[in-house]
């Protein structure tokens, strides 16, 4: 424990030798950006109706600017298309016109006009961000487009590192209230935007100021520009270099007190063999938040339930570690950077507190959530998150109660360092487990970090080997991407409130990457990224595996304990990402535990109209190993019908040939008003195991959600 001891106060001298230059490097390279960009936000008299149509007196009045800078393709040109914004706000909104205008108008790319869809980005789009506390790590992210289609996000620690080979720190799931509309015309296409300000946590201060930064996607010639221009590769994320929008003074956010108060209705019939049940649904429940300070919000939740949460898209496991699957329940969305303690990394070695493990068994099985309370926000450089749940009793086990505690103090321009608790204990059981952490962030530059973090856990009848240490230091800007990993997990190290692939570890990664960009047909070498969007990727990869016991792969394919050397050889292309009809293909062939793997991954979408899309996927192994052979497929089927960007039907059909098991969702979302939804969701799931009775659920629920805001 000494050297883990030794660890921790490195963080903490560490934090503190580094503030002093990383304050001088923000003063040279961020203050002057906010200095250069400002605008001054002028308050409407009236306020303009929100329908697409910049035509009220208040737009001619409103703080205008016009000035964009290319990032794609040429960093630092001028714009080769006019952009026009426009800031208006009153004492409970603020707003935002922008005039696109385009030298094609009909070379405009729209086709998407669902309501968070990743699509979006890829096409046509306008985007805002906004550092609400000018702390140049966190912010509120708006996208529409030429259809008036919605996709907000929730952006922590500048997103992370929201390139290739970092985890991002973007909420993506994130639903806020507000509301944007928009309209093609002659000369391109406008957009209105209005934001309240009760949906973004800000300072209590008699004139608001705030970091701000606009951008614009032009598809059809894949160019990028920015009102403050960012280096490449990062994305409107980068907070820290964000402009400033000043001038809103007699805002307020009323009472700061919203209740969402929820109805059910429905039935269920589940046949397993010749035995059929059936059931019917009514339930009652509320959500509500209240502002306790301008800074920190209260969350409480009383008889939860989360019938309209998207089901999970199937993945097929041919690993002896847990698979992933990203938290879509409302509650636990919102500000849930704040509680996040983890690698940097895409491949996930740690998570010490991840939400799923609140009200899902390990199967996916719902487990009733009694009520609970969470407290977020920011007060100063301190950032504070608390929560605490309780769920019932379910499957012969009793309820437990979750107490999770966050803090972390900002330290100069973009470091921190900060702490972890979470307390897991049975009701009326002797059962508990707890997780202690500590954990830095130093950037010192605009191109380098060092990420870290030490843990503990405790439980019964443990009491040596519960230590986790991993730290990251990487250097990234537009020619390189290189970082340098270490992570070391005892074997009894168990965060169960967290996710955790693999105890027991001690690994060492160093990665080198150079990204030249040669111009003509490729953009950037790696991944191969074309002018048109498409890229092609080739990877060779060296695996070592050592098994301690026998890992049953497949039903009947065992493979035995041992040391195991295999490569895999990937290849992958997606094509434009914007076209109607659009193909991503990846072929892996590999030697695998002795013998052979061959994964073919496919998938073909077509957006039929601007309401209509669909997307085939297909994945398939085909594995034959000494102890035996097997093919798994996996196909997935989306369908979405989108009415209008506030009524949607989305279906999500999927077949997997290794539990032999076909699912069907359909959901119906109708948002009568913002905030307020109404969920028609049809779920079900028919198996066939051999050797075991037919299985058939079947599930109709309706939700009603009202949103009272004062």
């Amino acid at each position: 424990m000494a050297g883990r001891r030794a660890a921790l106060s490195s963080l903490v001298v560490l934090a503190t030798l580094t503030a002093a230059a990383e304050t001088a490097w923000a003063q040279e390279h961020v203050h002057g950006a906010q200095e250069q960009y400002q605008i001054t936000a002028r308050r409407a008299a009236r306020a303009p109706v929100v329908d697409g149509v910049l035509d009220e007196p208040a737009w001619r009045d409103a703080a205008m600017f016009d000035t964009f800078t290319q990032q794609e393709p040429t960093d630092g040109a001028p714009a080769t298309e006019r952009t026009e914004v426009r800031i208006l706000y009153d004492a409970e909104h603020l707003y935002i016109g922008v005039r696109a205008f385009d030298s094609d108008p009909d070379g405009t790319i729209a086709t998407e006009m669902r309501r968070d869809s990743p699509q979006l980005l890829e096409e046509d789009n306008f985007q805002v961000i906004l550092d609400t506390f000018r702390d140049s790590r966190s912010g509120y992210m708006f996208v529409t487009n030429p259809l008036g289609a919605k996709l907000e996000q929730q952006v922590f620690e500048e997103g992370a590192g929201n390139l290739r080979g970092a985890a991002a720190n973007v909420n993506r799931d994130w639903n806020g209230v507000w509301d944007a509309a928009a309209r093609r015309t002659t000369q391109g296409w406008d957009a209105e935007i209005v934001i309240p300000m009760v949906t973004v946590r800000s300072p209590d201060a008699d004139v608001q100021t705030w970091g701000v930064n606009f951008m614009r996607n032009i598809r059809r010639k894949n160019e990028q520009v920015y009102w403050v221009p960012i280096p490449k590769p990062y994305g409107i994320t980068r907070v820290s270099q964000a402009g400033t929008l000043t001038g809103m003074s007699g805002v307020t956010r009323g009472l700061d007190l919203r209740l969402k108060p929820f109805l059910i209705a429905g039935g269920r019939r589940d046949r397993l063999g010749r035995s059929v049940s059936s059931s019917g649904l009514r339930d009652v429940g509320l959500d509500a938040k209240y502002g306790l300070t301008s800074n920190l919000t209260l969350d409480v939740t009383v008889n939860t339930d989360f019938a309209q949460a998207e089901v999970d898209e199937q993945q097929i496991n041919l690993t002896r570690f847990p698979l992933f699957f990203p938290e879509k329940r409302d509650f636990f969305l919102e500000n849930s950077g704040q509680f996040t303690v983890g690698n940097q990394d895409n491949q996930r070695i740690a998570d010490l507190f991840f939400s799923r493990r609140i009200g899902l068994s390990d199967t996916g099985q719902l487990i009733p959530i009694l009520g609970g309370a969470r407290m977020t926000g920011k007060v100063g450089d301190h950032n504070i998150a608390v929560m605490q749940l309780q769920t019932g009793e379910a499957y012969g086990r009793p309820g437990e109660n979750f107490v999770v505690a966050r803090y972390s103090n900002d330290i100069g321009q973009r470091s921190r360092i900060g702490g972890l608790i979470v307390n897991k204990e049975a009701i009326g059981d002797a059962r508990f487990n707890r997780t202690f952490a500590a954990d830095t962030l130093i950037q010192p530059t605009a191109s380098f970090s060092l990420h870290s973090f030490i843990a503990r856990t405790a439980m019964p009848g443990v009491t040596d080997d519960e230590q986790a240490f991993h730290t990251r230091a990487t250097f990234q800007n537009s020619r390189w991407n290189t970082y340098a990993e270490f992570s070391d997990i005892d074997d009894n190290f168990n965060a169960e409130a967290g996710f955790m692939p693999r105890t027991g570890i001690k690994m060492t990664r160093v990665h080198l990457e150079r990204n030249p960009r040669p111009g003509g047909l490729v953009r950037v070498m790696e991944p191969m990224l074309l002018q048109n969007g498409a890229y092609l990727n080739i990877v060779f990869n060296r695996w070592l595996d050592v098994l301690d016991r026998p890992f049953a792969i497949q039903r009947g394919v065992t493979i035995p304990a041992g040391v195991y050397r295999f490569h895999d050889f990937n290849v992958t292309f997606n094509s434009n990402p914007s076209r109607r009809l659009y193909e991503r293909f990846r072929y892996s062939p590999q030697t695998f535990y002795e013998g052979t793997r061959h994964e073919v991954d496919a998938a073909v979408g077509w957006r039929a109209t601007s309401r209509a899309s669909a997307e085939m996927s297909w994945l398939r192994n085909d594995v034959a190993l000494p102890w035996g052979a097997f093919v798994v497929n996996l196909g997935i089927l989306r369908v979405d019908y989108t009415i209008s960007p506030r009524m949607t039907i989305r279906s999500l059909s999927q077949y997997n040939s290794s539990t032999r098991q076909f699912s069907t969702s359909i959901r119906y979302n109708f948002i009568y008003r913002p905030g307020s939804d109404l969920y028609v969701v049809y779920d079900g799931l028919q198996g066939n195991l051999p050797g075991r009775p037919d299985l058939r659920n079947q599930q109709l629920v309706v939700k009603l959600t009202y949103l009272l805001s004062r």
